[in-house]
């Protein structure tokens, strides 16, 4: 009988761990700990090195911080072009109306992105991933949302996973073809409905390039009823789904969202108490964007206090995206999620890693430094977890481990 190899095993040690586990301690926090790897996965963590592990390499990282790796789980990472000009235009007084009527808004990334090809588009957008990589991130979430034509939502959500065939990363698709009217539909949303977001998704479902469906309801995008025919479709095909909600105004997105059981529904600015409560039943996990709040200079911030008090999961990312939230450091929405919105250091941290998880139904993989979870692990040059949300626009990673 052949020999059957075993995976590789690996010791981390001399490490302030925050497991993020809901130990009772804060950030779930082991002192002098140490993590074992067997492959790809956590063996086990503690302060002790069991028995049949003291033949395993060791690698002493000198009291350093260990937290799971980042996830960024809403984006719109893949796009042409940039909206800097629009930047300038809003300093100026040009109010969005104006903009719009300009060739700005959506419409402007639209035709940059739909004039790209997929080798274009994915050249434009590893810089902006490979930023986010570079802060601890092993996951993130991309939308598709800028083509809203059927050939052009299909090329983004390729573009997207060849991304994550070209770097160490997890990357999770939304198809969101239902984010704004295009102009040769305006007047006619149920139309484009019909005619380019469901039989889109059936086309992106054939293909495999679906992980989740997405959608914007808002008055100035689409109704419920809207986005109720395209949950219906994605529940049809067995997809999961999220939403844009409640950004600018209350349409009630998040309780019809929690009614198809959706991972998150995000934004949430306008949000009330019966939104919460529906949203806490169903599990579905509030993922706040400060960096659109902060960009789009917003007064009115999400209601973390009857979030909590609900028990709705909160998560946090970076939205990022070429007009309201040009950001692309999760770091930076970490500290912009404590600043602006009062969340908790433990809140932020917590957001970025084990609610995110939840937020793309991947909390039995990653999120938290646990037995069985995935060995995606950030050593940070840090002694305290608060210190990563605590800095602006300071990037203290040491070190990304992903295997053994």
């Amino acid at each position: 009988m052949g020999m059957v190899s075993r995976p590789m095993r690996k010791i981390l040690s001399g490490l302030r761990i925050a497991t993020l586990e809901k130990t009772g301690a804060p950030y779930g926090l082991i002192d002098a700990g140490a993590i074992g790897i067997e492959g790809d996965r956590i063996s086990w963590v503690g302060t002790t090195v069991p028995d049949d592990w003291k033949s395993a390499e060791v690698q002493d990282f000198g009291g350093r911080l260990a937290t799971p790796a980042l996830i960024d789980c809403h984006t719109h990472l893949v796009f042409g072009g940039n909206r800097a000009r629009e930047f300038e235009m809003r300093l100026e007084g040009a109010s969005y109306e104006e903009i719009a009527r300009a060739g700005g808004g959506i419409v402007s990334s639209v035709k940059s992105t739909n004039g790209l090809s997929e080798d274009e588009l994915v050249a434009q957008s590893l810089p902006r991933l490979d930023t986010l990589l570079a802060e601890g991130i092993a996951t993130v979430e991309i939308k598709s949302g800028y083509g809203l034509n059927i050939e052009a939502e299909l090329k983004m959500l390729r573009v997207a996973r060849r991304l994550g065939t070209l770097r160490p990363v997890r990357i999770r698709t939304s198809y969101l073809a239902a984010h704004a009217v295009p102009p040769e539909y305006r007047g006619r949303a149920d139309d484009y409905i019909s005619e380019v977001v469901l039989p889109g998704l059936d086309a992106a479902h054939a293909e495999g390039l679906v992980d989740a469906v997405d959608g914007f309801c808002e008055g100035i995008a689409f109704s419920p009823a809207q986005i109720t025919r395209v949950f219906d479709r994605a529940k049809a095909l067995g997809i999961p789904v999220k939403l844009h909600a409640e950004q600018l105004s209350n349409l009630g997105g998040a309780k019809l969202a929690a009614s198809y059981g959706a991972l998150s529904a995000d934004h949430l600015e306008y949000l009330d108490a019966d939104g919460a409560g529906a949203m806490a039943a169903a599990g579905t996990v509030a993922v706040l964007l400060p960096g659109a709040f902060y960009a789009l200079r917003e007064e009115q911030a999400p209601p973390v206090k009857a979030l909590r008090a609900a028990g709705v999961r909160i998560a946090i990312a970076t939205d990022c995206n070429p007009g309201t939230s040009p950001l692309t450091s999760l770091l930076l929405t970490m500290n912009m999620a404590c600043t602006l919105f009062r969340l908790t250091a433990e809140e932020a941290l917590a957001g970025a890693t084990r609610e995110a998880a939840h937020a793309l139904g991947l909390q039995n993989e990653l999120g938290t430094i646990a037995s069985g979870k995935r060995a995606e692990i950030a050593i940070w040059n840090a002694a305290q977890p608060a210190e990563l949300c605590y800095r602006i626009g300071f990037n203290p990673l040491h070190q990304l481990i992903l295997k053994a």
